[in-house]
């Protein structure tokens, strides 16, 4: 879980619902001064938010492009079934992807619409671009602190241990548990009560649908490889989730663009987000130029 700077949006980025022909969901908007140069719609990791970005959004607001974070079906403020798991399955999840990203560019989006996935996110922004092909839905897609397949061994012990407390305590039990624990990736869950809050707002079955996928996902860099948009690979320095050696690798397959962040880990965007905003930036403006 990322820690977000603050879950009050700034001035400049508006709250609202996206509508959706697969519902609502919770989004943070900031748009730019003018005319926007592309729009970017970015997708919050396992037990995260759209809060995650908040630290982005208006300086990418502010160099141009409209950006647009979104809770997912089951996430923080975007409503789900608690006892169900088959509405998070992943093509469910990425099919709510390509209804939010028709949402985004509904009136149009000049340079096209940009895709961003955080840890969880990045699986599922991978599979609404598989989707998509064929459609030019994406101008791009960046890929942060998310792999090419299912989470390390040490990491898939943890979600499971999340995701089996989870079939047995409340929400507000499970919270308490992990309190003496190293949860998934990378969270540091210290008892903050807006922590704690978008905690208990989360789906629980949304989260063991999803700790499932993030210890079964098959690799499927081969297949993304062969999708003719712009890929950005963007990560911390350091990663338990999903080893750096990984990340490296599945860029130089999908022959994406490659970012480290220094001085960061799981969660560039929340460790270094004055770092991270810059490449995200550099990275947009040359697929705008056709240069990535």
């Amino acid at each position: 879980m990322s820690r977000p700077p603050t879950f009050t949006p700034p001035p400049g980025v508006d709250a609202h619902a996206l509508r959706t022909v697969r519902g609502d969901f919770a989004a943070l908007d900031a748009r730019p001064a003018g005319e926007a140069k592309g729009t970017v719609l970015l997708l919050p990791g396992f037990t995260g938010s759209k809060e995650d970005f908040i630290a982005l959004l208006r300086p990418i607001a502010d160099a141009g492009y409209r950006a647009v974070s979104v809770d997912g079906r089951g996430q923080y403020e975007s409503t789900g079934p608690a006892d169900d798991e088959s509405p998070y399955a992943q093509d469910e999840l990425a099919m709510d992807v390509l209804a939010q990203s028709e949402a985004v560019a509904a009136g149009g989006t000049p340079g096209g619409l940009h895709l961003l996935g955080h840890s969880l996110g990045g699986l599922i922004a991978r599979a609404a671009v598989l989707k998509a092909t064929g459609t030019r839905t994406f101008a791009s897609l960046t890929l942060m602190s998310s792999g090419p397949a299912q989470i390390s061994p040490s990491q898939q012990a943890r979600a499971k241990m999340l995701t089996d407390a989870l079939a047995v305590l409340s929400m507000a039990e499970a919270w308490e548990a992990i309190q003496a624990l190293d949860p998934p990736e990378d969270a540091d869950l210290d008892g903050d009560d807006a922590l704690r809050e978008r905690w208990l707002r989360h789906s629980p079955a949304q989260l063991i649908a999803t700790g499932k996928q993030l210890c079964a996902e098959p690799d499927r860099v081969t297949e993304l490889a062969a999708t003719p948009l712009p890929k950005h690979v963007i990560s911390g320095e350091r990663d338990d989730t999903w080893p750096i050696p990984w990340l490296d690798e599945m860029a130089e397959r999908l022959r994406a663009h490659r970012t480290v962040i220094t001085g960061a880990e799981h969660s560039p965007n929340t460790d270094r987000p004055e770092e991270t905003t810059a490449a995200l930036l550099a990275f947009w403006e040359d697929s705008h130029l056709g240069r990535a």
